[in-house]
């Protein structure tokens, strides 16, 4: 069962939300608040396995809650649901720590489908969302000088690093490499070390930085 609190300044929107989570069989909803302060304090009393967040809220913005959320408690997976998609919003809201990105207009599918995703340990970016960020990033690749880190990864690594930025959870990664899920996420964890690398999100840019993976048309 995925715990889920969300947070939005709206009620009849949280009731909404509610309301289609409820329907599911492996989500519970296990709190609700109206503004970042809030979330941070019910997070600390009910120890979610995923925040729902928006971004634009009185009190607390989503952005700097996020932030306190994840640095305090990287364990919590952070799922934006927003109606702003501009490039500054995005980027913020990335870097504040978020694993999720969903747009207001997605359909109900979507929104659960990456509740399950950031659950399990990987990512869920709106299209629109995702493609900002690409688009961000290969305009600033040319200004930066990467440093070339490939060669610290063994064979292993550079496979489980392949998948993971494909979007597979570490279990899918464990099923296709025929290897146990603590090994995957030793694995990860060395990756991550050995790059210099935090989150999901930079692991991606990295992958396409080093043709490991390529954008879809």
């Amino acid at each position: 069962m995925t715990r889920v609190l969300l947070v939005d300044d709206h009620t009849l929107f949280r009731e909404g939300i509610r309301a289609l989570l409820s329907a599911s069989s492996d989500i519970e909803v296990v709190g609700e608040a109206e503004n970042g302060k809030t979330a941070i304090e019910l997070t600390e009393k009910l120890s979610p396995d995923v925040v729902i967040m928006d971004l634009v809220m009185p009190v607390m913005d989503g952005i700097e809650a996020a932030q306190h959320i994840s640095e305090q408690h990287p364990e919590i997976k952070i799922l934006i649901l927003s109606m702003y998609d501009d490039d500054d919003h995005v980027r913020q809201i990335l870097k504040a720590g978020a694993s999720g990105y969903v747009l207001k207009r997605s359909a109900s599918d979507d929104l659960l489908r990456a509740i399950r995703e950031v659950d399990a340990g990987g990512s869920a970016l709106h299209p629109t969302v995702a493609a900002k960020l690409l688009k961000d990033y290969a305009r600033n690749a040319k200004a930066l000088n990467h440093r070339d880190t490939g060669s610290e990864l063994t064979a292993r690594e550079s496979q489980v690093l392949k998948l993971i930025a494909e979007g597979n959870t570490n279990q899918q990664v464990a099923d296709q490499l025929g290897l146990g899920r603590k090994t995957v996420d030793t694995h990860r964890t060395n990756i991550m070390r050995k790059l210099d690398i935090h989150d999901v999100t930079e692991l991606v840019k990295y992958a396409l930085r080093h043709g490991m993976i390529q954008l879809e048309p």
